[in-house]
C-alpha cells in the first residue's frame, strides 16, 4: 500500500514538515520513483510508526530545527471576477440529471477552473486567453509527476526571505497594491522561480504551482477591492505576503489538456461530451482587472503606465465584452463538436449601467443555441458582483443547456497504413455500433482505425504490439508542433526527399519511378541509427515513425532480432501522410483515450457495464496477412478468444466481433461452429471490397466477412 504525503501524516498524527524532517535526517529511508517523487509505503510507515512510539513524539514536541509549519491551499482560495465555485452544486446537478455518458469535459473560458475540478473524475480540457489563469490551470489539472517535498521546501524558503534589493516589481508597483518590501520579494521569487526552471532544478509542472501559490498570495494580500482596476489609497499595508503549498487532487486524468487560446480559435479543434461556456457578461474586461496578475504570470517585465499600472492588453481583449459578442457567440457555437454544450448566463440584459448590461440578448441564446440542437434552460439565484450602480434584484444565473443533433464524428483514417487495418470498411460497421457506448475497448486495435472513430471519447486501446502502441501513444502524449518540428528536422539530418516542399524535378525523380533510389542512403542510416538506439524514448518511436513512412509499402515490420529490417520504399513524408497524421494526433488529443498492450485475454472486464462496448478486430485464422505469418494466430488463441466473448455476454456487456468464414476456399469451421451454438448473437455480413488490405482479392474466389454481435 502506498500513501501520499498527507495521508501518512495524517495516519501518524504528525505534520508533513515534521514527515519530511524524519525522511531527510535518515529516520527513515524511503524508495524514490524515476519521477523524483518520494514512495511513502507501508513499510515506511511501520518504520515511522515505531521511531514516534519509541521517542514519544508527537506534533508538539517536535525538534526545534524543525523546518516551519507550512499552509496549504486548494483551487477555490482565490477572488475572482465571475468566479462559480458557489454555483458548482447547481452545475452538477444539472449535468448529472441531464447529460448521460460524460468522460470528457471541456472548460472553454475556465478563469480560475473552478468548474472543472467538479469534473475531477473526467478527462478535462481547461482554456482561457489570460496566462495566469493557464498556469494555474497547469498547476491543478496537468498530470506531470513532480515532487511535493521540493515544492514544499522552496515555499518555506521563499517565506523565510528578506529581500532588501529592488527589482522590476518595486521599481513599478512599490507602495500601490502592496507594499515596497512585499514588491520586492514577490519579484525576487518570482524571477527564482524563472531561474529554476530555465536551469533544470524544476518541471513544468512545479513551476506552475510555483507561480500559482504566488499568484494566489499576492491576491490575498492586494491593496484592492478585489481586481487591480485600482488600488485604495492612504491605507496602512496591514497583511504581507505568505505563500501556501498548492493541493492538487493526486489522482487526475493523464490526458488532462490545458490551453492558452482565443477560445473561438480553439474550439474549431477540440471534441468533448461536454462543453462549458462561460464567457464574459458585459463590457468589463477581465484583462483590465486582472494585469497586475498576468505581468507577473508572464514576467515578460513590459512598460507599464497610468496610476493603476497596467500594461499593454490589446493582444487579451475579449470580443465577448464588445459589440460583437452575438457574432463571437454564433461562431463559437457552430464550430463546437461536442454531445452537450452548458452555457453559463445571467439576467444582467437590462439591470445595470451601460458597462454592466449583459452583451447577447436571451434571444439571441436561444436563436443559436437551437440551431445547434435541443436547448432545456435552468436558473438558480445568485448575487453578482456589481460596483453598484446596478439594480440586480432578482438576478439569476441562469444554465442554457444544448443536446446537440447528432452529428457524427469526421471519419478520419490512422496515421498509419497498417495491414488489416479497417478504414474502408467504416461506413459499414460504424452505424452497427451502439450509440450511447459510455466506454469502449478496442481489443485488437491495430492503427487505431475503428476506435479512433467510435461514438464514443473514452476508449481503450490495446494491442499486443508493442512497437505500434508505444508509436501511437507517443502522439497522444507529444504536441503536434514537437512531433512536426522534429520529422522536419530529420528529413533535413539524413537527407531525405519532400516532394511536397521541393516537388520531383529537385530530387531528379519521377513520380511514376519513386523516390527510392534518391533517399536509399539516408533511409539506411536512419534505420541503422534506429537499430542501435537503447532507450525506447520519445525520439526512438519518433524515428520508427520516419521509418515507416520512408519504407516499402509504409509497413511496421521487425526481424526476430528486434530490428526494423525493411527496405526503403517509393514514396516520402507527402501532403496526404502529412495530413493524415496532423488529423490522427488532433483526434488521439481531444479524447480520454488509453494504450495498453496486453494479450487479450488480460484485458479486465471489471468496471466495464451494458452500456460498455467492447470491439474485436483479431488476426484472422483463415488469411495470410504479415501479422498472422509463423503461428501468430493460432486455434487456441481462435476458441479463447470466442469464450471471452461469451464471458462478455454473460455479464451483459455489448460486443462486436470481425472476422471472415470463408477465405480463398478455406473455410473457419471453429467460428461457424461458434455461431451454430450461440444463435442469439446476430451475423451481419460485410462487403470485404476494400483496397488497403492485401488478402482480399476476388480473383482467388469468395470472401465471407462479418460482423458478429450480441445486441
Amino acid at each position: 500500500m502506498s500513501y501520499s504525503a498527507t495521508q501518512l501524516a495524517k495516519k501518524l498524527d504528525i505534520s508533513r514538515s515534521y514527515l519530511y524532517y524524519l525522511k531527510d535526517n535518515g529516520v527513515v529511508e524511503v524508495e524514490i520513483n524515476d519521477n523524483g517523487r518520494v514512495i511513502w509505503n507501508e513499510e515506511a510507515y511501520q518504520k515511522l510508526s515505531e521511531y514516534i512510539k519509541k521517542n514519544k513524539a508527537d506534533s508538539s514536541d517536535e525538534p526545534k530545527d524543525a523546518p516551519k509549519e507550512y499552509k496549504t491551499t486548494k483551487i477555490n482560495n482565490r477572488r475572482y471576477l465571475g468566479n462559480k465555485y458557489k454555483l458548482l452544486p447547481f452545475i452538477t446537478r444539472v449535468v448529472e440529471n441531464e447529460c448521460k455518458n460524460i468522460n470528457t469535459v471541456a472548460d472553454i473560458f475556465a478563469g480560475t477552473g473552478a468548474v472543472a475540478s467538479a469534473f475531477i473524475d473526467k478527462k478535462i480540457i481547461t482554456n482561457d486567453i489570460m496566462y495566469s489563469n493557464y498556469i494555474c490551470h497547469v498547476a491543478w489539472f496537468s498530470s506531470e509527476h513532480y515532487s511535493e517535498e521540493k515544492v514544499i521546501k522552496i515555499i518555506t524558503q521563499y517565506n523565510n526571505l528578506k529581500i532588501t534589493e529592488d527589482n522590476y516589481m518595486s521599481d513599478n508597483f512599490s507602495n500601490t497594491y502592496f507594499s515596497l518590501d512585499d514588491c520586492r520579494k514577490i519579484g525576487f521569487i518570482r524571477q527564482d522561480i524563472e531561474d529554476k526552471f530555465n536551469s533544470g532544478f524544476i518541471n513544468a509542472r512545479e513551476r506552475a504551482l510555483l507561480i500559482t501559490s504566488l499568484l494566489y498570495a499576492m491576491d490575498k494580500i492586494a491593496n484592492t477591492c478585489g481586481h487591480y482596476d485600482a488600488y485604495r489609497q492612504g491605507v496602512e499595508f496591514e497583511k504581507h505576503l505568505e505563500l501556501y503549498v498548492p493541493q492538487p487532487e493526486p489522482d487526475v486524468n493523464e490526458n488532462n489538456v490545458c490551453y492558452n487560446m482565443d477560445t473561438n480559435e480553439l474550439a474549431p479543434e477540440i471534441e468533448a461530451d461536454l462543453i462549458y461556456i462561460d464567457p464574459p457578461y458585459n463590457s468589463r474586461q477581465y484583462c483590465d482587472a486582472y494585469h497586475l496578475l498576468e505581468n507577473v504570470a508572464r514576467w515578460e517585465k513590459p512598460e507599464v503606465f497610468g496610476v493603476a499600472r497596467k500594461m499593454d492588453r490589446t493582444a487579451l481583449k475579449s470580443d465577448y465584452c464588445t459589440q460583437k459578442a452575438t457574432v463571437a457567440f454564433e461562431n463559437l457555437i457552430d464550430s463546437i463538436h461536442a454531445k452537450y454544450i452548458l452555457l453559463s448566463y445571467n439576467n444582467m440584459a437590462n439591470k445595470g449601467n451601460d458597462r454592466s448590461n449583459a452583451k447577447i440578448s436571451d434571444d439571441d441564446i436561444m436563436k443559436i443555441l437551437s440551431k445547434k440542437g435541443k436547448v432545456k434552460v435552468f436558473s438558480e439565484d445568485y448575487k453578482a458582483f456589481s460596483t453598484g450602480k446596478s439594480d440586480i434584484q432578482a438576478n439569476q444565473e441562469r444554465l442554457f443547456l444544448c443536446i446537440c443533433n447528432n452529428e457524427r464524428k469526421e471519419v478520419i483514417p490512422s496515421a498509419l497504413n497498417y495491414t488489416g487495418g479497417k478504414y474502408k470498411l467504416l461506413s459499414q460497421i460504424l452505424p452497427l455500433f451502439p450509440k450511447d457506448a459510455d466506454q469502449v475497448v478496442d481489443l485488437f486495435c491495430g492503427g487505431c482505425n475503428v476506435g479512433i472513430n467510435v461514438d464514443c471519447n473514452k476508449v481503450l486501446f490495446n494491442d499486443s504490439n508493442e512497437y505500434l502502441m508505444g508509436l501511437l501513444d507517443t502522439f497522444r502524449r507529444l504536441t503536434k508542433e514537437e512531433i512536426f518540428d522534429w520529422i522536419y528536422k530529420s528529413i533535413d539530418k539524413y537527407g531525405l526527399s519532400l516532394v511536397s516542399k521541393n516537388g520531383y524535378d529537385f530530387y531528379n525523380c519521377e513520380s511514376s519511378k519513386g523516390l527510392g533510389e534518391y533517399n536509399k542512403g539516408g533511409y539506411n542510416k536512419l534505420r541503422d541509427d534506429f537499430n542501435k538506439k537503447a532507450s525506447k524514448d520519445n525520439e526512438y518511436y519518433l524515428m520508427l515513425y520516419l521509418l515507416i513512412v520512408y519504407s516499402f509499402n509504409n509497413q511496421l515490420r521487425f526481424n526476430r532480432k528486434g530490428e526494423f529490417n525493411l527496405p526503403v520504399g517509393k514514396r516520402d513524408f507527402n501532403s496526404k501522410m502529412q495530413g493524415k497524421l496532423e488529423a490522427f494526433i488532433d483526434r488521439v488529443k481531444s479524447g480520454d483515450y488509453r494504450f495498453t498492450t496486453d494479450d487479450f485475454r488480460n484485458v479486465n472486464m471489471e468496471g466495464y457495464t451494458d452500456k460498455s462496448f467492447f470491439y474485436a478486430d483479431p488476426p484472422y485464422l483463415i488469411t495470410c496477412a504479415t501479422y498472422n505469418e509463423q503461428a501468430g494466430w493460432t486455434e487456441n488463441d481462435e476458441k479463447d478468444l470466442l469464450n471471452y466473448l461469451e464471458e462478455l455476454d454473460k455479464k451483459g456487456i455489448r460486443f462486436a466481433l470481425s472476422n471472415v468464414l470463408e477465405s480463398k476456399g478455406k473455410k473457419n469451421v471453429i467460428l461457424s461452429e461458434w455461431i451454430n451454438q450461440n444463435r442469439k448473437f446476430k451475423v451481419i455480413p460485410l462487403n470485404y471490397d476494400y483496397t488497403n488490405s492485401n488478402y482480399h482479392t476476388k480473383k482467388d474466389g469468395i470472401t465471407k466477412e462479418v460482423l458478429v454481435v450480441n445486441y
